[in-house]
């Protein structure tokens, strides 16, 4: 009886088996990045032969069709992302360098600390050999930039370091190095010498020609529109984000209303929306033209023409190009007269960013996009027969659609994207559902339509009235941003989460979507259960910088570190990862390290932490006994019987956490999980 309630509940599902397709490629994806080792190109290659035998094998029974097709595609997913991960190789610094660097500008946004910050191709570093040289590098500009010299496509030289892109600053965290392998990344470091330029701009390809005028646009635009205003509204028309200050870019977070600035698809929508609302509407008026040609095609065609060139415009990064694929499956399917807004559409999309770059199921943008989507999907179907939307369509109430439409599209993007945004971000906006009613607005009715209209005026010299209104509009949404996220009850931190209830609260979501009938509300069950484990997950007890030089313990009133200075983004995220609010220098000044000199010393969990930052071992020899563990990242181990993190571990293993199990120190090193990948060098 129960396996006959399968079959049933399987054969319910079969005609919505397309929905599935991205989700076993996407399984197949994830297996291969969480591997432990990176497995042999021939390896991949069988799996994809394999993936494609048992996709021609599927049949239409659907047990066969379920399984046979859940394999192939995972198959597929696995080889597909070992195969793009060869493709995409280039070589990476293997040490620090000082020294003289001098490179083309490809890209120019800014660092953290507020400074200019430039992504080099054509590299050239005098020290290191041609087959060693990175293919790109990033530096952060900190001293004197030559006027001029910071142009899009231009040679620039100065003195400067480099190093590989860093390791994750804990177990389990953000690798850097794996996106930055998928960017081609092969060294990052500043400069705090004179930037100069190293030659005139020459001839360049199509890509650089775009780069130029993507540049000179962001430029005309803050020229028209000061400030801040023009800051962001170059951001969101070229992707450009490199005069916005840091302190407006926190404000847009604590509300909720950095997607804003993201060129995703809000955006894309908005932009292909007013497009295909005009033009449809313009060629309504026009009756002879109406009645002998298809106008709402017509204009869908247009509208993806416009959202094509919004795409080149923007810089075509990973979201715009998520934005860009939902928009043209959106509008074919205006095209060749199907449903447009279908899960059909998203699982479409959702495959082709996958073809596209496999890595991109691992960013938070993918999912927050799919959830948001999906999400939205989901809730206007179930509404699309309810009663209450039967009566928001008589008497008054008809003119409270708009606003409801605001508020339900509000909270369910919201409530989808919570737990991601939770995940990456450690904080949840209080205000992040007011903030985007009154801003998303402006956003839609405002500012892309101006920046359209600006856009068709440009050539005739009347664009001034259009951007003026783009600016106001801006100004609006800066505003909203800054009144709340002057509240102190703005956002509310959360700790993070093991990625295994990360995934598990994820599968949970895709099941609740995807499924067809009360079955899916097994999926709203893991969906709990996944926050509940979240809730009773723990954070490491001892925290150990990469440089051996910042310890931090963990205490009932949060973490506390042996020093107020130095490996500043360390401490900065482990203390977002801990949920806690408090500054590096705050946390230094909690009870729980005990200072002699140069040695710090705490006691966790019946051990002693002894952190020493001096190079003399006969300084610590006295403590080290049994049930002392003694981090000496410049020191050679004394005589003892105390364990010992020395710096060849450091370097070996990167960052570390400790956690007592059994009453010993168990340590995981930052470095351990991907030392035999591509990226864990």
């Amino acid at each position: 009886m129960p396996i006959s309630r399968c079959i049933n509940a399987l054969e319910v599902q079969r005609p919505h088996f397309f929905l599935w397709i991205p989700v076993f490629f996407g399984l197949g994806i994830g297996a291969y990045f969480s591997l432990g080792r990176e497995p042999p190109v021939w390896l991949a290659g069988i799996a994809i032969v394999m993936g494609s035998v048992l996709w021609m094998l599927r049949g239409t029974a659907v047990v066969r069709l379920s399984i046979t097709g859940a394999l192939a595609l995972g198959l597929g997913g696995f080889g597909y992302s070992a195969l793009r991960t060869e493709l995409v190789s280039a070589p990476v610094l293997k040490w620090r360098y000082y020294g003289p660097i001098e490179g083309r500008i490809i890209g120019i946004d800014r660092s953290a600390s507020n400074a200019p910050r430039v992504l080099l191709d054509q590299v050239y570093l005098p020290d290191v050999g041609t087959t060693d040289t990175p293919e790109r590098i990033r530096i952060s500009l900190q001293g004197l930039v030559v006027n001029g010299a910071l142009e899009a496509g231009g040679r620039i030289a100065t003195t400067g370091s480099l190093a590989p892109p860093g390791a994750p600053v804990e177990p389990g965290g953000f690798d850097f190095r794996r996106m930055a392998w998928f960017m081609q990344l092969g060294a990052v470091g500043y400069t705090r010498n004179p930037v100069l330029r190293a030659g005139p701009l020459q001839e360049a390809g199509m890509r650089m020609l775009i780069f130029r005028a993507r540049m000179a646009i962001a430029n005309g635009i803050r020229a028209r529109i000061p400030g801040q205003e023009g800051a962001f509204a170059a951001a969101i028309l070229t992707g450009d984000r490199s005069a916005i200050d840091p302190e407006v870019m926190e404000r847009l977070r604590r509300t909720n209303l950095a997607h804003l600035l993201a060129i995703s698809g809000l955006h894309m929508g908005l932009l292909s929306g007013f497009v295909f609302a005009v033009l449809r509407g313009g060629l309504a008026l026009v009756p002879a033209f109406a009645l002998r040609f298809p106008v709402k095609k017509i204009a869908a065609v247009a509208a993806i023409l416009a959202g094509s060139g919004y795409l080149v415009l923007s810089g075509a990064n990973v979201a715009t190009q998520r934005a860009f694929v939902m928009t043209v499956v959106v509008l074919m399917a205006v095209v060749l007269d199907r449903p447009a807004f279908t899960m059909r559409a998203v699982a479409l999309a959702a495959l082709i960013v996958l073809l596209l770059k496999p890595y991109s199921l691992l960013e938070a943008g993918f999912q927050m996009s799919f959830a948001a989507t999906s999400a939205l999907i989901v809730a206007y179907d179930g509404l699309r027969n309810n009663r209450f939307r039967g009566a928001l369509g008589r008497g008054w109430w008809r003119y409270m659609r708009p606003l409801v439409a605001l508020l339900v599209t509000s909270g369910v993007a919201g409530a989808a994207t919570a737990p991601v945004s939770a995940y990456y971000f450690n904080q949840i906006s209080q205000v992040g559902l007011l903030a985007n009613l009154m801003a998303v607005p402006v956003m839609g009715m405002v500012i892309m339509p101006a920046a359209v209209i600006a856009g068709v005026l440009v050539p005739f010299g009347l664009e001034g009235p259009a951007l003026a209104i783009l600016g106001k509009g801006v100004g609006w949404i800066l505003a909203v941003a800054g009144y709340f996220a002057a509240r102190e009850d703005a956002v509310v931190l959360v700790p993070s989460a093991p990625v295994a209830v990360f995934v598990l609260m994820v599968s949970g979501m895709v099941f609740f979507v995807l499924w067809q009938g009360r079955g899916r509300w097994t999926g709203a069950s893991v969906f709990a259960a996944a926050l509940m484990l979240w809730g009773l997950s723990d954070r490491p007890e001892v925290l150990v910088s990469g440089s051996g030089k910042l310890a931090g313990i963990l205490r009932e009133e949060g973490r506390v570190f042996n020093k107020g200075r130095g490996d500043g983004y360390s401490a900065r995220i482990w203390l977002e990862n801990d949920g806690d609010g408090a500054t590096q220098a705050q946390a230094s000044v909690r009870e729980g390290f005990g200072i002699d000199g140069r040695i710090a010393i705490a006691t966790v969990s019946g051990w002693r932490l002894v952190v020493y930052s001096g190079k003399n071992r006969e300084e610590v020899r006295p403590y080290c006994r049994a049930g002392t563990l003694m981090v000496l990242p410049r020191a050679d181990a004394p005589e003892g019987a105390c364990r010992v993190v020395d710096a060849t571990q450091l370097r070996r293993r990167g960052a570390l956490a400790v956690r007592m199990i059994d009453g010993k120190p168990v340590i995981t090193g930052s470095k351990d999980a991907a030392r035999n990948r591509p990226w864990g060098y």
